[in-house]
């Protein structure tokens, strides 16, 4: 091989770079996202989704000899199976295309690479629906771009060539802003965008010789790969840095002015990680995880009174749950794990938080993937579920935008059953679907009505920002509460019922008759029964539900239809 060419076992070692640079930068990736919420974001998505093509990779690398095909087979199945999110989906799509382009190939040189980039685009703009410019996709289609102007002016020289690609593709990249208004309101770049240039750069350091360390931890591989299985006593001496998740409110008396706030978050970092102060007019909220849970109260007993006091010790957390899923992974096959009796049609949900999955179950949901904001399910996932669900057909409900693509791609993989995605959004837009499922229906009947159904509820979560931003005509502070509705911030506040009543007034329209409230896991039953009454109290036309949700993060899920 020269140094124009990339041969199997280069083309490896370039992916392993390419992954280990995205997975070290995916929390400034995660920062890009513009909406400040507490959710498994776009770094997050990408790096799982790579991770899972990197195990599959790093098996065969650590072997040794690689061929060009079990190498593009190990990529492009390990993403596609490990996909999660949008960004995810799209990494995927990308590596699927680009792998075609190449697998037949025993040296990659500038014409080969050139069209294995244009085949990475083509494949990955047919994957979404709706394409939107100013995204991972417009960042990657300027590269491609790129690389067949090169091409075609008769570059050879492979090191030129990544390094003007990247360079322009680095170009587009800082343009995005000016594609999507939401990008620069927010004053950031496309994060899908920004975790595709990760790959390309870590990869093209990998071409160079760099010294680079392409070791890959196996021990999340799925079940029956060659990674082998997870090794959880190695997880439970893994060391926890701080031990004490420690959090509690301050309630002032005494002044607490930029350079107390300033001093007080000084003092947490010098005893621990993961600080969150957050001040707001006579109270302060604090959260640090430290080892020594009476520093930090002494200190904030100096700025006034304590309450909702709350301690856990996260090093026996960790070690029951890694000692409950190696029990787990131990149980042999029980009655239940198996698929039930044959059926027509089967549903599986995507949801989180107890309440709701109760809820799906008791419509009639065969299967629940659990996940949602917080970790959004891969496509592996999604193929598992379907095993399970013993029917011809299987209805697939998402609840939430950002795990459409990787249902799609699921639905793609199936071949020995008939996979419908219902695209609902949200957890109310799946409840409705599945409520207007009519089993007297055909499949396409059914599919046509639940579409229709689903479109007519409008939905409305409130969480917390994770950082300040300025986002639809709003000004959040960290720590602020948000009204999410379904397409974008309807309020914004300190409170969390005044948060919840503005937010549902904003999603109200004539036409609305029930109103349906889904409560957290953080939210007493009482809280919510209060919201309940004033819902009632100010839509008297309107039937107004209560259910006990039980999700992490998202304090209520508001439906009106």
């Amino acid at each position: 091989m020269d140094s124009n060419t990339i041969d199997a076992g280069l083309m490896a070692r370039m992916f392993l770079a390419g992954a280990k640079n995205l997975e070290s930068k995916k929390e400034w990736i995660n920062e890009l996202n513009v909406f400040p919420v507490p959710d498994g974001d776009t770094g997050t998505n990408m790096t799982m989704t790579i991770m899972a093509a990197a195990r599959e990779v790093s098996s065969l690398y650590d072997v040794g000899d690689i061929d060009m095909v079990s190498l593009c087979k190990a990529i492009s199945s390990g993403s596609l199976r490990g996909a999660r999110g949008n960004s995810g989906v799209i990494l995927s799509q990308l590596f699927r295309g680009f792998t075609k382009g190449v697998k037949e190939c025993q040296e990659i040189t500038v014409p080969v690479l050139a069209t294995a980039f244009e085949k990475a685009v083509e494949t990955a703009y047919k994957a979404v629906m709706k394409p939107k410019e100013g995204t991972i996709l417009t960042v990657a289609k300027g590269g491609a771009a790129k690389a067949r102007e090169l091409a075609d002016a008769g570059v050879e020289d492979m090191s030129e060539f990544l390094e003007q690609v990247i360079a322009y593709a680095d170009e587009v990249l800082a343009k995005t802003p000016d594609m999507l208004p939401v990008l620069k309101q927010a004053g950031v770049v496309d994060s899908g965008g920004q975790g595709l240039m990760q790959v390309l750069k870590g990869a093209y350091d990998a071409f160079l010789g760099k010294e680079i360390d392409l070791t890959v931890e196996k021990t999340a591989a799925r079940a029956g790969s060659a990674a082998g299985a997870p090794n959880y006593e190695a997880q439970a001496s893994a060391e926890i840095k701080f031990g004490y998740c420690t959090e509690f409110i301050v309630m002032l008396n005494k002044v607490f002015n930029i350079k107390a706030e300033m001093d007080f978050k000084a003092y947490l970092e010098s005893i621990g990680d993961s600080i969150v102060v957050v001040a707001d007019e006579d109270v302060v909220k604090v959260h640090v995880h430290t080892n020594d849970p009476g520093l930090a109260i002494q200190k904030a007993l100096k700025y006034g009174a304590l309450s909702n006091m709350k301690i856990d010790n996260m090093r026996l957390e960790h070690q029951e749950k890694l000692f409950q899923m190696s029990k787990q992974e131990e149980k042999p096959v029980e009655e239940d794990d198996l698929p039930g009796p044959k059926k027509d049609v089967g549903f599986i949900a995507v949801s989180v938080g107890e309440g709701i999955a109760s809820i799906f179950k008791g419509l009639g949901v065969d299967y629940i993937i659990e996940g949602g904001q917080t970790m959004n399910p891969s496509t592996e996932d999604m193929l598992n579920a379907v095993d399970k669900v013993n029917a011809d057909t299987v209805f697939i409900l998402p609840n939430n935008k950002n795990i459409i693509l990787a249902a799609n791609q699921a639905q793609s993989l199936v071949k020995d059953k008939k996979i419908v995605v219902i695209p609902t959004k949200t957890v109310p837009q799946g409840i409705t679907a599945v409520i207007n499922y009519v089993p007297g229906l055909s499949i396409e009947e059914n599919e046509e009505t639940m579409l229709a159904e689903m479109q007519a509820v409008a939905t409305g979560q409130v969480t917390y920002a994770v950082r300040d931003t300025n986002i639809d005509g709003q000004e959040i502070r960290q720590g602020d509460f948000m009204g999410l509705g379904d397409h974008g911030i309807l309020s914004v506040g300190t409170a969390i019922s005044s948060v919840a009543l503005s937010m549902v007034e904003a999603m109200m329209t004539e036409e609305k008759e029930l109103i349906s409230v889904y409560y957290g896991e953080e939210i007493t039953k009482e809280d919510a029964e209060s919201l309940q009454e004033q819902l009632a109290e100010k839509y008297p036309a309107c039937d107004v539900e209560l259910q006990y949700g039980g999700q992490p993060i998202y304090y209520y899920i508001i439906s009106a239809e």
